[in-house]
């Protein structure tokens, strides 16, 4: 098979220019830059005639690949092993409840419409994703990112991503061995965990190890290509073994946390994370069919509206559960409740790649990533604002009108 290297730059050059117009109008209009790009993939993909600059879906599929390769495993980086040990079991508790709770529900809900299995089980979990960026850039924002609120909230992003991933790599397992229940079901999470163990206790005492040694040499080309050829190796086993490459991707982000130069990894690896995250969203965006996406607005903001509902519930209670103070709980709540961002994006095209899930699917993803990612902002300053006006200047809080002195 010849490979024509001339149509790949083209589209690639279109995919670069696209993302660099939309990107600059998205700052503009002070909008995330997500945003920008995946209407810039909506508008050069080959749904969109006579805008369809770009046609070839295998040449889009490899690009979103090797963006959700390095997208997870730069956020990976972000999760060394020490740092998971210290998220304490109040974290752990609330992102248990809020992941499996929403997802629980938005399955239910999806069945309830009549979605297919496999459609609901992927859209359920794609509505279970907390959008992890654009939360640390609103606290960031608002200058509340050491507050104790802000630290439960990372706190359960953290679990509540690898929960996410996790569940992300059964589901596509399960999907490839074409069993929901039963043997494949055992069979697939034992795969799943098999490899998550292995390569955090196996890669736990080998990665970093040679990350160090390559750090030593104090060459930063050598390293980037060391730490890329662990991404892309564990990703390719991950592959192999038929479960998500995501997955693998972000347990070698992880692993290479754990090393003496991950900050100096991190800093080399932003930019390519940046470059192919970029090409990511515009990919997912042209593979989008957005002749779909009218039909779907109703559908997604109703999934929005569960996702939304289910989130605040499981997390307010949870929260309480644990001990925290109903302002504490109902921020975190508010802080918790948005759906979307890249993972989601990412759940989607999983079902894609294997095959189980509707076309309708993704684009629907699409839209309400689009939706979520702009209102998100909105909906966690102006909770925030009404948490702080409830609460009376002694502390309680009053959910009413407080009563006239006679």
């Amino acid at each position: 098979m010849v490979i024509e290297i001339g149509p790949i730059l083209q589209d690639f050059t279109i995919i670069m220019i696209a993302a660099s117009i939309m990107a600059m109008v998205s700052y503009k209009l002070k909008q995330p830059m997500v945003i920008g790009y995946i209407i810039a993939g909506m508008i050069i993909g080959p749904f969109t005639p006579p805008f369809s600059l770009i046609t070839n879906f295998d040449v889009l599929n490899l690009f979103a690949e090797i963006g959700v390769i390095l997208l997870l495993f730069v956020v990976g980086m972000e999760f060394p092993i020490e740092k998971l040990r210290k998220i304490g079991k109040k974290a752990l508790v609330i992102a248990f409840s809020e992941g499996l709770g929403t997802f629980a529900i938005g399955f239910l809900v999806c069945q309830a419409v009549n979605y297919s299995l496999a459609d609901s089980l992927f859209l359920a979990l794609a509505i279970s994703v907390t959008s992890t960026v654009i939360v640390m850039r609103i606290l960031d924002e608002l200058g509340m990112i050491k507050d104790e609120t802000s630290i439960i909230i990372l706190g359960v992003a953290v679990i509540e991503d690898i929960i996410i991933i996790s569940m992300l790599a059964i589901l596509q397992s399960v999907s490839s061995t074409g069993g929901l229940y039963g043997i494949e079901l055992v069979t697939s999470i034992g795969t799943v965990l098999a490899f998550i163990g292995g390569a955090l206790f196996i890669g736990s005492k080998t990665v970093p190890k040679f990350v160090n040694l390559i750090g030593k040499t104090n060459q930063h080309d050598v390293l980037v290509v060391a730490i890329l050829g662990v991404a892309f190796g564990l990703s390719f086993l991950a592959f192999e073994i038929g479960i998500s490459v995501a997955t693998g991707a972000f347990f070698a982000g992880v692993l290479i946390a754990e090393s003496k130069v991950h900050s100096v990894t991190r800093v080399l690896t932003t930019p390519l994370k940046d470059m192919f995250g970029a090409i990511f969203f515009v990919s997912i965006g042209a593979l989008m069919d957005i002749t779909k996406v009218p039909a779907l607005i109703i559908p997604a903001l109703m999934l929005i509206v569960v996702s939304i509902g289910a989130k605040f519930l499981t997390v307010y209670l949870s929260s309480r559960s644990q001990g925290y103070d109903t302002q504490t709980s109902l921020k975190t709540a508010f802080g918790l409740s948005s759906s979307g961002g890249e993972l989601a994006l990412v759940v989607a095209k999983g079902g894609a790649d294997v095959g189980t899930t509707s076309s309708f699917v993704l684009p629907m993803v699409g839209t309400m990533t689009i939706i979520t990612t702009f209102i998100t902002p909105y909906m966690i300053k102006i909770g925030w604002k009404l948490v702080d006006i409830m609460q009376s200047s002694d502390g309680k809080f009053s959910f009413g009108l407080k009563r006239s002195k006679k």
